[in-house]
């Protein structure tokens, strides 16, 4: 006779929990598109931005990536409301009574979360990324139009013992200034060359040195050349300078790595690529955990009801949510590892998450 009863309670559960879900899902994400709309609007008649385009490859993009963005907020948020009033009406306590312990209470609660956490990871991974792509493009076509600026301090391998180095690239007009290569064989340095600037001739498709000064090393001898200008090949494009904004966002995960592995090749930072890939891993997991905290919090019966577990639980969510952000910063920084700043939030919350389910299980 159990057996029968509690599937039907875990049914239950499961569709209050991903209905309310998607529902408040549904609501803010229509409460967002009205807000995008009236920010954008002037940018989209100004430029003449097709209406195809606004719906199809902005505003179709849009929703998936703001349902994965919203989801951990949105998991809490449903495991309150309907906890409460569950615990309301006197629910909680029926089926506790019956026998069923809390642990086994929360089973539901965790196939729920698992099917948000497995739906945000390949959506944030494998299904988002080529869909964003769309939606970054028309970004930065329709109202991110600038993309050009100055890098500094750049510093590149370009193969095993050849580096640059450029005070400067300007992405505009394709120049590098203050311009130096070095040649290292067995470890010691075998030529150097520093240039006034470097220009992508963007008709020959080929790099041109101007105002060049090399140094060619062999043991205690030294030879000098001097020059106005001389063509090169070198193993880059003005596309290795050129970041879009918001490129992490593009690519499914296999390309994220690859891109990871391409760019220390090159010596180039890859911070906010490896944070963009932990938070891609580390994310799903607050599903468990908010849907932990939620359960826990609002499974018992107080005064005040439902209002005081979403003001106290909503003061936790965007607590989580603050720390996310404050160790992405430190990450950033370079005082953290990605993969710790990744993680860190998910560890100090899941341990708040064990203490609130063993207080809520007495």
């Amino acid at each position: 006779m159990k057996i029968p009863t509690l599937r039907t309670i875990d049914i239950y559960i499961i569709k209050k929990f991903l209905g309310t879900f998607f529902y408040a899902i549904a609501l803010i994400i229509s409460i967002a598109i009205v807000f995008d709309v009236s920010e954008n609007l002037d940018e989209f008649i100004s430029k003449d931005a097709p209406l195809s385009a606004i719906i199809f490859d902005y505003y179709f993009n849009f929703v998936p990536f703001f349902v994965n963005l919203f989801s951990a907020l949105f998991t809490f948020i449903a495991v309150i409301y309907f906890t409460s009033k569950m615990a309301y009406n006197s629910e909680i306590i029926a089926i506790l009574s019956s026998g069923v312990s809390y642990r086994r209470l929360m089973r539901p609660y965790m196939v729920g979360a698992f099917v948000i956490a497995l739906f945000s990871y390949m959506l944030g991974n494998y299904i988002i990324p080529p869909a964003n792509k769309k939606r970054v493009d028309f970004r930065n076509t329709y109202i991110d139009s600038n993309r050009n600026y100055l890098e500094k301090n750049i510093h590149r391998q370009l193969s095993p013992g050849t580096y640059i180095y450029m005070q400067s690239y300007n992405t505009s007009n394709d120049v590098g200034y203050k311009f130096t290569i070095e040649r290292f064989e067995e470890g010691e340095l075998a030529s150097k060359l520093e240039a006034d600037y470097i220009k992508w001739d963007r008709e020959e498709k080929k790099w041109v040195i101007h105002n060049y000064f090399i140094r060619d090393l062999n043991g205690y001898d030294e030879s000098i050349t001097t020059g106005t200008k001389i063509d090169t090949t070198l193993n880059m494009v003005p596309e290795d300078y050129r970041v879009v904004k918001n490129i992490v966002e593009t690519m499914t995960l296999p390309k994220l790595n690859q891109e990871i592995k391409n760019m220390k090749l090159r010596g180039v930072n890859t911070i906010e690529f490896e944070i963009e890939k932990h938070k891609r891993a580390s994310a799903p997991f607050a599903a468990f955990i908010l849907t932990l905290i939620g359960a826990s919090l609002a499974s018992r019966k107080v005064k005040g009801g439902i209002g005081l577990h979403l003001g106290f639980g909503l003061l936790l969510a965007f607590s989580y949510i603050l720390f996310m952000q404050i160790s992405t910063v430190f990450a950033v920084s370079g005082l953290l590892a990605p993969v710790i700043a990744a993680w860190i939030p998910n560890l100090l919350f899941g341990g708040l998450a064990a203490y609130l389910y063993k207080w809520a299980s007495r």
